[in-house]
């Protein structure tokens, strides 16, 4: 599928924006302020927002990989620019703040993964559980230790309720423990916990499936599934059967349909 448009270039500090290729449509997001082990801060946070609406704008692009640079996902919030210090580097206007950012992730139309390549705290670990899909090194350190330092993890709470079991993120919560990427993957906040000589293998098995599938598809589905996540059961199935009969009519389903019964590989066409 070819671009018409294609978004503007933008000068990031926090973060570093590559596309892996034409063919994977895939555009990987890194989390750049490695001598704070990519903590995120409010100039993060916005740059985190242009990009994800870069990647929407992009026809090209399939699925957004959010992971960290160097050995660390991010270790929480930037408590330095959060009492004050000025933005380092080029700063874009101010787009959203971290509940900003939060909900986009969750009503994404383009599939996000984290890979999370090393220790994801607090802020770091609300990106983990807001992400569409997410896949961790087995000896990554997740957790949630803000109480120890007189704080509570309020905003991603919300992310993290669900994601985690209820006694389990209590746990978390308030006892600020750290978790292994393995033990993420036995509770649910993770999808797959792997080797980290194997995370790149593992994020490109999901991409690569995404790939394959309708993009208009996925979209109405993340679309429709947002939209219901906080709808009771009476006011959600009336809502799913008007996406579906959506869904029904567009080019792409009945392709799909017609390439099942001729037992072919589909042609989407996104329409």
């Amino acid at each position: 599928m070819s671009s018409k448009t294609k978004p503007p270039t933008r000068l990031y500090a926090k973060i570093r924006v590559t596309d892996a290729g034409a063919d994977t449509g895939v555009r990987l997001v890194t989390l750049h302020n490695p001598e704070r082990r990519n903590a995120i801060g409010p100039q993060m946070v916005s740059e985190l927002l242009y990009a994800l609406d870069d990647a929407h704008a992009d026809e090209d692009i399939r699925t957004v990989v959010l992971t960290g640079e160097g050995k660390a996902f991010c270790a929480g919030g930037d408590f330095a620019q959060m009492t004050g210090s000025a933005a380092d580097g080029p700063a874009l206007p101010h787009k959203g703040d971290y509940a900003d950012l939060l909900l986009a992730m969750t009503r994404t139309e383009k599939p996000i993964v984290a890979r999370v390549n090393g220790p994801a705290m607090g802020g770091g670990l609300g990106l983990v559980a807001a992400a569409t899909f997410a896949i961790a090194d087995v000896d990554a350190s997740l957790g949630t230790p803000e109480i120890n330092v007189g704080l509570f993890p309020m905003m991603i709470m919300a992310v993290l309720a669900r994601v985690v079991p209820r006694r389990e993120l209590l746990s978390m919560m308030l006892l600020g423990a750290k978790m292994t990427g393995e033990r993420a993957a036995q509770i649910g906040l993770v999808n797959r916990a792997v080797p980290a000589a194997e995370l790149d293998a593992a994020v490109n098995e999901i991409t690569g499936a995404i790939a394959s599938k309708s993009p208009l598809t996925v979209g109405l589905g993340l679309r429709a599934f947002a939209a219901q996540d906080d709808m009771d059961l009476e006011k959600a199935l009336p809502m799913l059967r008007d996406r579906l009969a959506e869904c029904l009519g567009t080019e792409d389903a009945r392709e799909g349909l017609m390439a099942f019964l001729e037992k072919r590989p589909p042609v989407w066409k996104g329409r």
